[in-house]
């Protein structure tokens, strides 16, 4: 069985699907809604919190709402579903462990030694803001809290809503294209887009496809979500600007003026491909054509409990 037939391990239904992605998507339409209809300067509301209520403590109030949809997420794949974590994760016996710590490490060096790479090539665009106190703060909540938020949109996108369907459309590359889509345009609102233009988008849907192709190659979310971790721990811990959307007491503060050029386009079309390399060599991955553009088989109960047999 490939990852998106794990679904097939719960008591799989449409409605069951349907309920869920009403629920995330309507909160976040509304949110946009109430912001473009009651004409909301986000920047300068997000400004007034940290103000009165300092960079951490807005951090923990943004991220401990992840840990609520994730938790949510899980009692609904567990209780309606009647599906396992460990299903919703990868199609191995067990959660890989050893491959989330494997992407984590390997793409936070990267990020490192960009970050270390642009503070020295350009030192006028960057400002020391490292205070001990405050970052040790930043640090905690990071560490315990941000791995909810990315976890929850990998379990989200990359895993219910990619099993979801695949099994409804009964093919790999609609929920490939869809999932990518979708968490692109979900990075929509924030203030990043309003900053660069929507040429940031091929950054958003460019990430969101990579994460997607690792997923199906890998059968599983494994390097998926030690990828997104690290991405936004390590960023929030060493970067941050007052226009962005995780503004942080961290290491560094970006003053240069923003600007979106190649430094969104390298990613997408240079460093991601380099890492699908590096990953399809490690984990020896083939049959490219059928893992991401073949069809999902229907799995009936008994081939389900000659699998579950099989040593």
């Amino acid at each position: 069985m490939d990852f998106i037939q794990q679904a097939f391990k719960g008591k799989f239904a449409t409605w069951k699907y349907i309920i869920p992605c009403l629920g995330f998507f309507g909160l976040m339409a509304l949110n946009y809604a109430v912001i473009k209809y009651l004409d909301l300067d986000v920047d300068e509301m997000m400004k007034e919190q940290i103000e009165s209520s300092g960079a951490n403590n807005v951090l923990f109030q943004n991220l401990i709402i992840f840990l609520i949809f994730l938790i949510g997420l899980f009692l609904w794949v567990k209780f309606v579903h009647k599906q396992s974590i460990t299903s919703l994760t990868t199609a191995r016996h067990k959660i890989d462990w050893k491959r989330i710590f494997f992407s984590f490490t390997l793409w936070g060096f990267i990020t490192v030694a960009m970050t270390f790479y642009a503070y020295h090539s350009t030192p006028e665009d960057f400002v020391w803001n490292f205070n001990f106190d405050k970052f040790i703060v930043l640090a905690i909540i990071a560490i315990l809290l941000v791995p909810f938020q990315t976890s929850f949109e990998e379990y989200f996108f990359r895993g219910y809503l990619m099993q979801g369907l695949g099994v409804l459309a009964k093919n790999k590359w609609l929920p490939l294209i869809v999932t990518s889509v979708v968490f692109g345009l979900m990075h929509g609102a924030n203030p990043e887009v309003d900053k660069l233009g929507p040429i940031i988008m091929v950054y958003y849907i460019g990430t969101g496809l990579f994460l997607g192709i690792m997923t199906l190659m890998d059968d599983g979310l494994e390097l998926a979500l030690g990828f997104h971790a690290a991405n936004n721990l390590i960023t929030a811990l060493l970067v941050t600007a007052d226009w962005t959307a995780f503004q942080t007491d961290s290491i560094l503060v970006d003053v240069s003026e923003p600007s979106a050029g190649f430094d969104v386009l390298v990613p997408v079309f240079v460093i991601f491909p380099i890492l699908l390399f590096i990953f399809a060599k490690k984990y020896k991955w083939s049959n490219w054509k059928d893992r991401l553009f073949g069809q999902v088989e229907d799995i009936t109960v008994d081939e389900l409990s000659e699998i579950g047999n099989v040593k």
